[in-house]
C-alpha cells in the first residue's frame, strides 16, 4: 500500500478547511442567484424577446421581399411603370371596393328597414 500519511501542519488543514469553505459559499451563492425567481424570470424574458426579435426580422425580410416582387411586376428595370398591367389591376381594386361598399350599404338598408 501506498504511504497515505498527511504531512500537513494543523495550520495548514485548517487553512485549506477555510479556502474550501469560501469557494463553497461562493459557489452557494452562485446557485442561490442562477436559482433565484427574479434570475428566472430575467432568463426567460430574455429568451422570448429574442424569439420575437427573430420572428419579426423573419417576418420583416418575407414582406420586403414580397412587396419587391409586386413591384417588379408593375415596373420595368429603369422603374418605369407598366401602364398595361397598372390599369386593369387598378380597375379589378376599383371593383372589389365597390363591391364591398356596395355589400355594407344594402345590409344596412336591410336592417333599417325590419326595425
Amino acid at each position: 500500500m501506498a504511504d497515505t500519511a498527511d504531512t500537513r501542519t494543523p495550520a495548514q488543514i485548517e487553512a485549506d478547511i477555510r479556502r474550501r469553505r469560501e469557494v463553497l459559499a461562493e459557489t452557494l451563492d452562485e446557485i442561490g442567484v442562477r436559482v433565484h425567481p427574479k434570475t428566472i424570470v430575467g432568463d426567460v424574458k430574455a429568451k422570448a424577446v429574442a424569439n420575437i426579435d427573430h420572428t419579426v426580422g423573419r417576418a420583416y425580410v418575407q414582406v420586403n421581399r414580397m412587396v419587391s416582387d409586386v413591384r417588379a411586376q408593375f415596373t420595368d428595370e429603369d422603374g418605369r411603370l407598366h401602364v398595361e398591367r397598372v390599369v386593369p389591376a387598378a380597375l379589378v381594386v376599383a371593383g372589389v371596393v365597390g363591391l364591398v361598399a356596395l355589400s355594407r350599404r344594402g345590409g344596412r338598408s336591410g336592417r333599417r328597414g325590419r326595425r
